[in-house]
């Protein structure tokens, strides 16, 4: 039943990037590039937001994309992948995500 939403969600939503990938070409792709606030504990254990960078691309695309390669947005910081999100979708090209953290 979901088969295919979220190629359509990126395609609306998306925005082309491109990933710096260490001993490879560069690879420009379409993804949602987000940075939703969380609630963390301080060093006095009061809950702060702060935001969480995250990748979302399609299946098919997570593949190539690994721990440490680098996010370039075209505006904003650069990131770096620092771990693949698992997901809870069985669609054949449900989003993975990918925490990141600037790096400038």
């Amino acid at each position: 039943m979901f088969d295919g939403l979220a190629s359509v969600l990126n395609a609306v939503f998306g925005a082309p990037v491109t990933l710096r990938r260490a001993g490879r070409a560069d690879l420009v792709l379409q993804g949602l590039l987000r940075a939703p606030p969380v609630a963390v504990l301080d060093e006095d254990g009061h809950a702060v937001l702060d935001q969480a960078p995250i990748l979302r691309v399609p299946g098919p695309t997570a593949a190539q994309i690994a721990p440490g390669d680098l996010v370039l947005p075209g505006e904003g910081p650069t990131y770096r992948v620092l771990s693949r999100q698992p997901g809870g979708s069985p669609a054949a090209d449900a989003f993975v995500a990918f925490e990141l953290e600037a790096v400038s």
